[in-house]
């Protein structure tokens, strides 16, 4: 009954550029049982039913899927039809989706088998011994949830011991899977923290991985030229000599192409980590930082551990460095946290001037601290993954939609960095940058009532057209801002109505000169100085940037052959007439 029976571990990600250490890990560790394992990764942008005849075809005996909050719908909808054409498959589940509310799930799915809870690695290797050698029974594998053969009643074993990190197989000896896709590393499990809105605070014991084991590892990935390796360790550098080691080692390995990102508290961060980091290849690596709220009664309310004005010296200082992409967070939804506080948090957050801003809103998960007090702060939140807010005793659901709207108009003209300048400039014309944005989705909302996408170009148009209503008289500068920042990003064909195209005997020489030494570029002509105005905001010049660009007639050449690691602007340099 049981021998050779195939096994799908089974994957729904939420791109494609994305892969699933998860299901890699297991099959790897099961690796020496020499069953027949198979890994199946899709993306919850495909259909349900595209999903189930791929399953179907691969004929699998026992299937075990990934579940988190942003795939839960999809693996259920998934499950419940595998289960209609497969109909003797066996069907298990692992990840925190299932886990934190394993016996509420088994009840909703009465088509599985089980679930696995906890750490998966020993738990799924123990269920491919026992589809494939009958040994051990269900009832003596640790870690499990399981429906009784027999009589359909749902049995909860004991929990499997915690894994020592070193003895997990290293699980990439295949790169040519991971072609075009972001590789995942861990080099920890647990964190020292206690976020209450947080799964990772309920796993108390904080382990490593022998980091010789790391180094060879990594050294793999950069010997393979592998672009981007995402460490998915919850704190990467909440134990100093674990970090600092890895990183000197990347320092000292840097292949030049290999981008490392990792998610930090950067207020952790002393002298000797600054100064490491300071010597950086631009683009060697990326940091995640989660902020959160810079309010201290939510900070105090959530158990976040965090210095505040500490995390806003680092942010700068690294800023400095200009060689490292920082991505800061922060939740809408917290509690203490109402309109003008999150507004306050905000503004906080962009002063500090990261490549990336997130404006993410309260998941409730099953399982986190936050769940258990949601009645007390009045927070009611979907039933539906990913279990967002909705409202709170602080934050309405009308205010709600209005950072939604806001975080739109944020990720389009901030995150996108193709308004750089423009946006810059803007800031100064109102009260603060949140009231800018604020103003601003409200614009863009209008102009798209049911949800409409909008063209890059069209953004360029509306982003203009709320310019216009700040002035009497539209300042000529911003136009030629626009232009800028559109020829910084990529050279398009399709030029906006206002974007003049001007040609002059100087514009033909100047073409002449330099396109025989580049091939990849383009030379437009300003009335501004424009390029020493872009500087002065690199630079974060305050005065210079209020002050806005100088009038002065001037060629900017644009090489896209020559890239900002951090941030991709394309190699700039001024031309003046009396050049030519």
């Amino acid at each position: 009954m049981f021998n050779n029976k195939k096994i799908l571990l089974t994957a729904i990600n939420a791109k494609y550029i994305h892969s699933n250490l998860a299901v890699y890990s297991l099959k790897k560790y099961a690796e020496d049982t020499g069953a027949d394992i198979e890994i199946a990764e899709y993306t919850i942008n495909q259909y349900v039913t595209d999903i189930v005849q791929s399953i179907y075809l691969k004929k699998p005996q026992v299937i075990a899927f990934s579940c988190y909050i942003w795939n839960r719908d999809h693996v259920g909808r998934v499950i419940e039809d595998i289960a209609r054409v497969l109909p003797d498959t066996e069907i298990w589940v692992g990840g925190p989706e299932g886990a934190y509310n394993a016996a509420a799930f088994m009840e909703e799915y009465p088509e599985i088998t089980g679930i696995m809870i906890g750490e998966g690695e020993n738990i799924f290797k123990n269920l491919v011994y026992y589809y494939t050698q009958e040994a051990p029974l269900l009832s003596e594998i640790k870690g499990i949830i399981y429906r009784n053969r027999e009589n359909g009643k749902v049995i909860t074993n004991p929990t499997e011991p915690l894994l020592d990190m070193s003895s997990i197989p290293f699980p990439y000896d295949n790169l040519e899977l991971f072609r075009n896709k972001i590789i995942y590393y861990e080099s920890s499990r647990g964190c020292p923290f206690s976020c209450s809105y947080c799964l990772s605070s309920i796993d108390k014991k904080l382990r490593f991985r022998n980091t010789e084991l790391v180094k060879r590892e990594l050294k793999f990935f950069i010997d393979n030229n592998i672009p981007q390796v995402k460490f998915v360790d919850r704190t990467f550098n909440c134990k100093k000599s674990h970090a600092m080691e890895i990183w000197k080692f990347i320092l000292e390995q840097d292949n030049g192409i290999t981008n490392f990102h990792f998610e930090i508290s950067a207020d952790l961060l002393d002298e000797e980590a600054l100064e490491l980091l300071s010597r950086m290849r631009p683009g060697l690596v990326q940091f995640e930082i989660g902020v959160q709220s810079t309010n201290p009664m939510t900070i105090a309310e959530i158990d976040r551990t965090m210095n505040t004005e500490r995390l806003k010296t680092v942010v700068g200082r690294i800023n400095g460095f200009g060689n490292i992409h920082q991505h800061l967070d922060l939740i809408a939804g917290l509690p203490y946290e109402d309109f003008d506080s999150f507004k306050k948090s905000c503004n906080d957050v962009y002063a500090m001037k990261p490549e990336q801003l997130q404006l993410g809103f309260l998941k409730v998960l099953s399982g986190a601290e936050m769940e258990l007090r949601a009645e007390s702060y009045g927070l009611v939140y979907s039933s539906h993954p990913p279990y967002e807010v909705l409202y709170t005793k602080w934050l309405s659901y009308d205010e709600i939609l209005k950072l939604k709207k806001i975080e739109q108009v944020v990720e389009i003209y901030y995150n996108s960095r193709q308004f750089t300048n423009t946006i810059s400039y803007l800031e100064n014309v109102f009260e603060s940058p949140f009231e800018m944005y604020e103003q601003l989705a409200a614009h863009y909302s209008a102009t798209a009532p049911n949800g409409e996408k909008h063209s890059r170009i069209a953004r360029y148009d509306l982003l203009l057209e709320f310019i216009e209503k700040q002035y009497e008289e539209l300042p000529r500068f911003y136009c030629e801002l626009l232009m800028y920042d559109v020829y910084l990003r990529e050279n398009i064909k399709t030029r906006p109505a206002y974007f003049q195209n001007e040609s002059s005997p100087e514009l033909k020489n100047i073409y002449r000169h330099y396109k025989e030494k580049r091939k990849n570029v383009h030379i437009e002509k300003f009335h501004y100085d424009i390029r020493n105005y872009s500087e002065a905001v690199k630079k974060n010049d305050e005065g210079l940037i209020k002050k806005g660009p100088e009038k002065r007639e001037n060629y900017v050449l644009f090489d896209y052959g020559i890239r900002d690691k951090i941030n991709y602007e394309a190699g700039v340099c001024r031309i003046f007439p009396e050049d030519f």
